[in-house]
């Protein structure tokens, strides 16, 4: 088939030569090369204000209060050791058997021969379930404690460790006797797992009263607004020397988190405490040689002091002369003595009563201000 030519043909496309391509090619890449340098100089005038580096600004010397808050860490931090709770569970078969975590918090070391303080609380539901506890120092080894007692009504409990004497740092003893509101403090402990965290703050009151598990009073506790959070319980409160205090024990929370409310039972409770547990398994009480009469009872006949509900055969407070509740042959009831003072300070209630026998020794003798008909007298007992 014949076609008829194109009536408006197009005209030739020239060639272009070799040396018209590359010049092309250089200016795309010239145009590159300066756009990168332009972003360049951009970026770093952003970062810095300038194209030049900036010089690192000299440190200079620590303030005296950083540096006694690192050497209060550095110096203590080896005395605090890290408490978890392990449940062991076996499976359907008895074969295997698997570790879960049940429970954290803090603790110190009390002496070289392993012995480990923290608050009963800590340890509490580890008991009552049989489950293991372990330790952690502050090397990482991690060893199984056994439990050498407690004393729940002041929150204390020691366990203690297998451990070499090398890898144990007793951790230095303070007082809580001469204690200042405003005064400098420090908690280390391992609050939500967070191990070895170190918080500051003052002592923001002193003389507090909180609540044990057992719903007894603790007295003389120290009320502190360095941060304590769930897992800090059992770690020391320490002083600008790094001694221990006290033992961190609960906080003051809506939430459950440090409100900068926290308290801390005092060291003087726990140097007269531990090593009771450490003896005996428990506290040892000195006996007066009475038992009270509910408070409530006291209190509903508007009674302010203890009411003395029986006298113990043998006692000292038998020996004193001391009367109980006793009824009459006519079936009168004549009440007991009320106890109003020991060596002066009042008596109000079972607990006060408790709190200031804890405080004293077998065989000290002491001066109880009673109320008998009507009228006060001071006998002197000898606690057995």
């Amino acid at each position: 088939m014949n076609y008829s030519p194109d009536p408006y043909p197009l005209p030739p496309t020239p060639r272009q030569s070799a040396p018209s391509r590359r010049f092309s090619w250089l200016v795309v890449l010239l145009a590159l090369l300066v756009a990168f340098s332009v972003y360049r100089q951009f970026t770093d005038f952003w970062r810095t204000g300038s194209g030049e580096p900036r010089a690192i600004t000299p440190r200079g010397d620590l303030a005296d209060a950083e540096k006694t808050t690192i050497e209060v860490f550095q110096q203590t931090a080896p005395s605090v050791v890290y408490i978890t709770s392990v449940a062991l569970r076996r499976d359907r078969f008895g074969l295997d058997i698997s570790e879960i975590p049940q429970g954290t918090g803090s603790g110190f070391v009390w002496d070289d021969g392993g012995h480990v303080v923290t608050n009963f609380h800590v340890v509490q539901a580890a008991l009552e379930k049989r489950d293991a506890i372990r330790v952690t120092l502050n090397d990482r080894s991690t060893y199984d404690a056994e439990v050498v007692g407690v004393s729940p009504d002041q929150d204390l409990a020691v366990l203690r460790i297998r451990a070499p004497s090398v890898r144990l740092r007793p951790i230095p003893l303070g007082t809580s006797a001469d204690l200042q509101v405003g005064q400098q403090v420090y908690a280390i402990g391992n609050p939500f797992g967070l191990d070895y965290t170190l918080t500051t703050g003052i002592v923001s009151a002193l003389g507090r009263t909180i609540q044990s598990v057992t719903r007894r009073r603790i007295e003389d506790v120290i009320q502190t607004d360095a941060a304590i959070n769930p897992g800090n319980s059992g770690g020391p409160l320490l002083d600008s020397a790094g001694r221990l205090i006290g033992v961190n024990t609960a906080i003051y929370s809506p939430s459950g988190s440090s409100a900068g409310i926290g308290f801390a039972v005092p060291v003087d409770t726990v140097v007269r405490v531990v090593p009771q547990v450490i003896t005996h398994g428990r506290v040892i009480r000195p006996r007066l040689g009475v038992y009270p009469a509910p408070d409530s009872i006291a209190r509903r006949m508007n009674i302010q002091g203890v009411l003395v509900r029986e006298v113990e055969e043998g006692s000292g407070a038998e020996q004193a002369g001391l009367r109980g509740v006793r009824q009459m042959p006519d079936g009168t009831i004549l009440l007991g003595d009320i106890i109003l003072q020991i060596d002066g300070q009042p008596i109000r209630d079972t607990d006060a009563l408790l709190n200031t026998l804890e405080k004293r020794k077998v065989d000290d003798v002491v001066e109880v201000t009673i109320l008998r008909d009507d009228q006060t007298q001071t006998v002197k007992i000898r606690l057995r």
